[in-house]
């Protein structure tokens, strides 16, 4: 399986059956599969999308949105359930590129990926355990 790390933007190549052994990146040694979301650039997000084969969840957000702000930690406890799911976060006003390229109207929104391919989309707060009923029924019917 492909993992870009998040960090220095190198793809690695992890054993499916190693993916439970917390692995680091090959080049900065960073985590991988860290239980936090990874905070990715305009730059850093369309090389994270095309080469990561696990299912990538963006929550587009801004600093100065209140439902944001609420969503943060239901996304932060999400990503550390679902460690079969890349979750990232794009800082929309510091990535204004990703934003028109993925058409983000309002936020807080959440965007599916698998292989590189939107899957689904859902705007607005979720709890935790929405989000991730959400992100599941959306992965199994792909």
């Amino acid at each position: 399986m492909h993992i870009v790390c998040a960090a220095c933007g190198t793809i690695n190549r992890v054993p499916d059956d190693r993916l439970g052994d917390q692995p680091n990146c090959a080049k900065c040694h960073e985590a991988l599969l860290a239980p936090e979301p990874a905070a990715l650039s305009d730059a850093a997000l369309p090389k994270f999308l095309q080469h990561t084969e696990l299912p990538v969840l963006i929550d587009f957000w801004a600093a100065w949105c209140g439902p944001c702000r609420m969503m943060a930690p239901q996304f932060e406890a999400a990503a550390r359930e679902a460690v079969d799911i890349r979750f990232v976060k794009v800082d929309s006003d510091a990535a204004p590129v990703a934003s028109r390229h993925f058409n983000i109207r309002s936020i807080p929104t959440l965007v599916l990926f698998h292989r590189g391919q939107e899957i689904a989309r859902q705007s607005g707060v979720m709890q935790a355990s929405q989000l991730l009923a959400w992100a599941r029924q959306a992965l199994a019917a792909s």
